[in-house]
């Protein structure tokens, strides 16, 4: 589901300017994006990816108070 954003290239760094494209999308959880996951919402559920930002392989849709733990400071 990240495949839309380049992974960044080995020896090149991502400036703080260049920030997440895709917290513009009504589908990311800003509170999650900015925490470094990547918080992709499954409309239809209301789940969310709780892996990390450009993670290999199908997003993990975890239940809203899982992510709700994540924001308020859990793992």
């Amino acid at each position: 589901m990240n495949a839309e954003f380049p992974v960044t290239s080995p020896g090149t760094t991502e400036t703080s300017d260049e920030g997440r494209p895709d917290l513009s999308n009504s589908n990311v959880r800003e509170d999650l994006a900015m925490a470094g996951r990547c918080a992709l919402v499954h409309l239809p559920t209301g789940r969310t990816c709780l892996l990390p930002l450009r993670h290999k392989g199908p997003c993990e849709f975890h239940r809203p108070q899982e992510a709700q733990d994540i924001v308020a400071g859990g793992s």
